[in-house]
């Protein structure tokens, strides 16, 4: 396959916008948001540059996590034109696949930059986490070992886009590890995992093609729209926690989204995988992170009700 070159700045930037899979970055934006609403609500304070730092961090690891995916996954052969998800550039050959990985690279750079901040003010310990999370970017798709291609993809959204974003943002701010902070981090993480469940689902066909063994393809349709819709409602249940800890709003603000998550579990059962699955992750997204902002709101004004 020739890669052409798009032929204005414009276009390079619309193909790039189109790679970093910008429907699915709430998965790095709910996470910040309720670390940062938690971390005001337990101590009346929060900085700005920490809350940036933390945004631009998660934001440029999962965008080096898609670039990564994108070109690792044309040349393991999972990305075909037969493929039924959104374009991808790299199979498309809009980008070469060496292009798309140095963008992944420069991201990671740009993540280890971004988080001065945290290391500053958390220590070796986010330095710590900021490495692993560095190294598990590149391994979901990448190396010898790759954690999509083992069924463990979905494990691996749930730990860096839920408890591990979370509990280190509450960590450099209040110096000490939470249990609220793990518990919001596991909500916020099941959702995310929602998203790559769905994925997953959607191209269970050409993965077995492939010989992708995601989760999907390891346990069945049948299975995987079960675990879809554990992972939908889990979120939910474990709301019933946040009582215990004083933050009644924080359960019952994100339960008003229970029919929205009820409504796609319902769709994802009677459709088979095909094109409509798209439409889908989009809604995930946004149960995503409407979820993260209600869950925010909940723990803010908590001391008012």
């Amino acid at each position: 396959m020739s890669y052409g070159q798009p032929a204005s700045l414009a276009k390079r930037g619309a193909y790039f916008f189109m790679a970093i899979r910008p429907k699915t970055l709430t998965a790095s934006i709910a996470p910040v948001l309720v670390a940062i609403a938690y971390v005001y609500a337990a101590s009346s304070q929060f900085s700005v540059p920490i809350l940036i730092s933390a945004l631009s961090t998660f934001l440029s690891l999962q965008i080096a996590v898609n670039l990564f995916n994108d070109a690792l996954d044309f040349k393991k052969g999972a990305d075909t034109k037969d493929r039924l998800g959104p374009c991808r550039v790299t199979q498309s050959g809009l980008f070469s696949p060496g292009t798309v990985m140095l963008l992944g690279t420069l991201f990671i750079v740009l993540s280890f930059l971004t988080a001065i901040p945290l290391y500053l003010k958390g220590g070796w310990p986010i330095f710590l986490i900021s490495c692993l999370s560095a190294l598990a970017a590149y391994v979901y798709t990448g190396g010898p070992f790759p954690l999509a291609y083992h069924g463990l993809g979905e494990l691996f959204v749930l730990i860096f886009f839920g408890p591990v974003s979370v509990v280190s943002i509450a960590y450099v701010e209040l110096g000490e590890f939470s249990p609220e902070a793990l518990l919001a981090g596991l909500q916020v993480g099941l959702l995310a995992t929602v998203m790559i469940a769905i994925n997953n689902l959607r191209d269970i066909e050409q993965d077995k093609i492939a010989d992708k063994k995601t989760l999907a393809t390891r346990l069945g349709m049948k299975a995987s729209r079960a675990l879809i819709a554990l992972y939908l409602f889990l979120p939910f249940a474990l709301g019933f926690f946040w009582p215990s800890f004083g933050y009644n709003i924080a359960f019952y603000l994100p339960l008003t989204l229970l029919p929205f998550s009820i409504t796609l579990i319902r769709a994802i059962y009677r459709t088979a995988p095909s094109t409509e699955y798209n439409g889908y992750l989009a809604r995930a997204a946004l149960i995503h992170l409407l979820f993260g902002v209600y869950l925010s709101i909940g723990l803010l004004v908590y001391f008012y009700v």
